[in-house]
């Protein structure tokens, strides 16, 4: 079968010890990111199936009306908006998805924290050039940790800053809440408090229709000037251009992001690149050699279920009854 894997933008996926599992098929990686429909058409009109890495592709009706061949999409993590999936229903196109434990986001999230209040990618680049000190850091022990969402990854988060002497409280909607009310954690009396009395306020809410600008320019003017953001989940979250606006008037007085609006972020082409209390990073929470591995190492699995004729893990089990059938069969 013909596969088409885009936006392999490390050229990593080859060297990953599941892409043997791929033996047999005709596979074409991509290293950049295309938007542009024309460009994805072309590329991707002789794959029977697409491996997607997270949501770096929109998969739209419009395209997959020129895509004639493909008859499976499979996804690294869960299916979200980006793929059309009523679209790829009616087309008889299958799509399957996979899981992820959440640990290389937790782990990015706690040295983003720490890198953030120590200081140390300044405090670094002054020991480079030929300085010594210039930033007093503090430490995490004893100051408040707000985690918004009691969930896969929030859940390690909440873990970490308990070990590290931190009073946690958590953040989120009631099931989330129930979930860490149960393992002990505190839950904050409102939102207004959450955001005004953390110290660290670090997001881990699911993106969809429904939290998209979640957090308001009202919630981060709450916060304190000494008061550290970190949104490790995606940009999409916050309203747009609050982040910067807040982090401009000092409210709250730092931020910590691996996620934006727009990605990939190319020609230092973001205002958050431009400010001086901002630690960013490129979207790099997922991006781990064991993640990868379990990511895509299920992707390669449902698509030789697929082909077998053994179907699993399907998003929208609907298309079975109306699958495309392919020059093979």
């Amino acid at each position: 079968m013909r596969i088409a894997i885009p936006d392999d933008y490390q050229d990593c996926v080859r060297s990953l010890d599941c892409f043997a599992r791929l033996d047999g098929h005709q596979v074409t990686c991509y290293h950049d990111n295309v938007k542009d429909i024309d460009a994805l058409a072309a590329r991707l009109a002789d794959a029977d199936a697409i491996v997607l890495t997270r949501e770096r592709t929109a998969i739209t009706a419009a395209l997959l009306d020129r895509l004639p061949r493909l008859r499976l999409i499979s996804q690294t993590g869960k299916v979200a908006g980006h793929i059309d999936l009523a679209a790829c229903t009616a087309r008889g196109i299958a799509v399957t998805e996979g899981s992820g434990s959440g640990a290389a986001t937790a782990e990015l999230t706690w040295a983003l924290m720490l890198a953030s209040r120590r200081h140390l990618v300044a405090e670094a680049n002054r020991l480079r050039a030929g300085k010594w000190q210039g930033h007093l850091g503090q430490q995490l022990r004893g100051q408040r940790l707000g985690v918004w969402s009691y969930g896969r990854i929030g859940r390690q988060v909440a873990g970490f800053g308990q070990a590290f002497g931190m009073q946690v409280w958590v953040w989120g909607r009631e099931g989330s809440t129930a979930d860490a009310r149960k393992d002990g954690f505190e839950v904050a009396p409102s939102r207004e408090a959450f955001f005004a009395q953390s110290d660290v306020v670090s997001l881990h809410v699911r993106l969809s229709a429904d939290t998209e600008g979640i957090v308001t320019a009202a919630d981060l003017a709450r916060m304190k000037p000494t008061a550290l953001l970190v949104n490790t989940s995606r940009a999409e979250l916050i309203a747009p251009g609050a982040l910067v606006d807040a982090l401009q008037a000092g409210r709250p007085g730092f931020a910590a992001v691996d996620a934006y609006e727009r990605e990939p972020v190319l020609g230092a082409d973001d205002p958050l690149l431009r400010l001086d209390n901002a630690l960013c990073t490129p979207h790099i929470g997922f991006v781990e050699k064991d993640n990868y591995e379990a990511y895509f190492g299920g992707a390669f699995d449902n698509i030789n279920r697929f082909f077998a004729g053994t179907p699993a893990n399907l998003a929208n089990p609907e298309a079975l009854g109306r699958l495309r059938r392919g020059p093979a069969d």
